[in-house]
């Protein structure tokens, strides 16, 4: 177990890390979009924001927002999504986006954050929303291998025997 953890304490059947989610406003490069937004990194153990945004910083034609604060929810029964992350250099968050139907046209809304590489594929197909990868921080990376090594049971493949549609003639 790393540091993240005591080595006597065991993790639960399921962990929950909050999460502020960076966004980061550019303009846009095109005549049809004014600003571009998109996750920039996350704020392990943030508090809640109070009220739509909450700026952090910014420059000459960009500004970053503490955007949202979001629970990163770990399930046993997604540790292959997990450890598919962990193996990839670096591992990555991903961080599902809504249109923001209330404010800034072309602003969005964080509204998943994950760190199953399965769990995204799902949102990725459904074509409504939008998913941007951030950096995984050390101690989330730490949180979800012990979850990880803690809860993995590597299942073995098994070639299922094809039904056959007709008796076999002899």
């Amino acid at each position: 177990m790393s540091d993240a953890l005591n080595k006597t304490e065991t993790l639960k059947n399921s962990e929950t890390m909050a999460l502020g989610i960076v966004l980061e406003r550019r303009k846009g490069a095109s005549p049809w979009a004014e600003w571009v937004w998109r996750p920039v990194s996350v704020i392990p153990g943030a508090p809640p924001v109070d009220g739509p945004r909450r700026l952090l910083r910014e420059g000459e034609g960009w500004a970053q927002f503490h955007a949202a604060t979001l629970p990163l929810e770990l399930f046993r029964s997604d540790t292959e999504g997990y450890k598919l992350n962990l193996s990839q250099e670096p591992p990555r968050l991903w961080v599902v986006l809504r249109p923001d139907e209330t404010g800034e046209p072309g602003g969005v809304v964080p509204f998943v954050v994950t760190a199953s590489a399965h769990e995204c594929e799902a949102y990725q197909v459904s074509g409504v929303e939008t998913v941007e990868t951030v950096p995984m921080p050390p101690e989330v990376t730490a949180l979800v291998r012990d979850f990880t090594e803690q809860h993995h049971v590597d299942v073995p493949f098994v070639k299922r025997e094809r039904k056959r549609h007709f008796p076999k003639q002899g």
